[in-house]
């Protein structure tokens, strides 16, 4: 029997009786990290880091909260259960489970890149890795973050030059807060939609630190002559509704991994593209797989034929596993209508025969 296994409810530990970010209600829940795709209301008990507790209140509302620090061991049932750091956003972890001498370690989301924010990605050495793929694609090769913060505030600049709003779309937790590093550099009010402000609120309430800046939410008695050539940082949600005509004339600039890719760009049709991700791009995903030195690694959502297969091919045992994360992350790739909030891949992965097929086809469409 697997220390974890896959179910219809998610991750189960059966030694220790308790689930890994369950898309169902149980009794106990250890939590990587408040995105709504890994946290789910109704459980009885939720476990999760101590920066990830107040986020979890914000979304979820008050429930039974415990909290570990990170490399804080908690005994359950004879168990051994740690949190580690994931890099992914503020208070995200991976969790590592050890029970007679063999471990596991489930990533949730992640990125090796320090952001400055959420903590430095820490490989964790274990007998089986259960990995995400959000982007476990070759063509996937990010720039490093002050690039494109630089690339951005020149963006914006030019923009004012032009007397047009700057409308920054960033999803409210973990983007949001990345993309404050960037407007530091401008003294001015940062307007924020409710969503963002409210996120935004809830952190500064937790006394967790935030680059500094003056946020001010923006409300239907906020004067438009305030919102001439201003700064604001919108969800995806915000993107294409009645809520921007306050702003005009305006450009809209998406911080997303999807904008690595140029012909996403086109089809989003946006004015500004910045591929910022929380997530490990292809080299950060094989990176952590080789320093955790797993034998047997499980992947997730995301592009995870290709990348079990590639792990494989490369000698590494490795399969897919079907779970429910990643239909609510932080990055909406184009196409999706309303804006709505979700992290699907934007290829049909059942047409991906070779993966080097498909890198060939792509790689003269990346920025």
């Amino acid at each position: 029997m697997q220390l974890i296994e896959f179910t219809e409810k998610g991750l189960f530990c059966r030694a220790g009786n308790f689930y890994i970010d369950p898309w169902q209600p149980v009794d106990h829940a250890v939590i990587t990290h408040a995105h709504s795709d890994h946290a789910k209301w109704g459980s009885k008990n939720y476990l999760c880091h101590t920066l990830c507790k107040p986020l979890l209140q914000a979304r979820l509302g008050d429930n039974h909260y415990e909290t570990l620090e990170w490399n804080e061991t908690k005994n359950i049932n004879g168990v051994t259960v740690s949190l580690h750091p994931a890099g992914h956003i503020i208070g995200s972890s991976q969790i590592r489970v050890e029970y007679n001498g063999e471990v596991w370690v489930a990533s949730g989301d992640y990125k090796v890149a320090d952001d400055g924010l959420s903590g430095t990605f820490e490989p964790v050495r274990c007998h089986a890795f259960i990995t995400e793929s959000t982007f476990g694609l070759p063509i996937y090769c990010w720039k490093d973050q002050e690039i494109i913060f630089e690339n951005m505030r020149d963006w914006i600049l030019a923009n004012k030059a032009l007397n047009k709003a700057s409308i920054i779309i960033a999803y409210s937790l973990g983007k949001a807060q990345r993309v404050l590093k960037a407007l530091e550099h401008f003294d001015e009010i940062i307007y924020m939609h409710g969503a963002t402000y409210n996120m935004h609120q809830a952190l500064i309430n937790a006394n967790i630190p935030l680059p500094k800046i003056n946020a001010e939410r923006v409300t239907p008695e906020t004067p438009k002559e305030k919102l001439k050539a201003c700064i604001v940082i919108a969800p995806p949600g915000a993107d294409g509704s009645p809520w921007l005509k306050r702003f005009s004339p305006y450009a809209i600039g998406v911080c997303s991994g999807w904008m690595q890719v140029r012909g996403n760009v086109r089809r989003k049709n946006v004015d500004g593209a910045f591929a910022l991700s929380d997530h490990a791009d292809w080299n950060g995903l094989l990176q952590a797989i080789k320093e955790t030195g797993a034998e047997k690694v499980y992947v997730t959502h995301g592009y995870q034929s290709v990348f079990s297969r590639y792990l494989n091919e490369q000698g590494i045992w490795s399969a897919e596993v079907k779970t429910e994360y990643g239909t609510e992350d932080e990055e909406a790739p184009p196409g999706l209508p309303g804006g709505e909030e979700k992290e699907e891949a934007p290829y049909n992965i059942s047409d991906l025969s070779e993966m080097e097929r498909l890198d060939t086809l792509n790689n003269e469409d990346v920025e």
